[in-house]
């Protein structure tokens, strides 16, 4: 069985990544919105790890960097959920469109 080599990780990367994208400006939810940022975050881990195995293999900057990222995506999300909470507690909703207080 063949493993998969640096294109097929990218193309996996890409694919990830456009999907977050279109998640991220056609939803009106906010735990969908926030669910794509995680997986544009993903896409980025794919790559470190990817270009860290198949590039520079003898370094372990690619690990150091997703897992930098990975403590990063926990700390946004728990920011991110803590201000859905109050917002669905102020507003009944976590539509975008209710939103419209947090802009100023």
């Amino acid at each position: 069985m063949m493993e998969p080599g640096l294109y097929h990780m990218l193309f996996i990367s890409a694919t990830l990544f456009f999907i977050g994208v279109y998640g991220f400006f056609t939803r009106r939810n906010l735990v969908t919105m926030l669910m794509s940022v995680e997986l544009v975050l993903n896409s980025v881990n794919l790559n470190f790890i990817a270009f860290n195995k198949y590039l520079w293999y003898d370094k372990m900057d690619g690990l150091f960097f997703t897992i930098f990222v990975i403590a990063i995506a926990a700390a946004e999300a728990a920011v991110a959920i803590a201000i859905i909470i109050n917002l669905y507690r102020s507003h009944n909703s976590i539509d975008v469109e209710n939103a419209e207080e947090l802009k100023y």
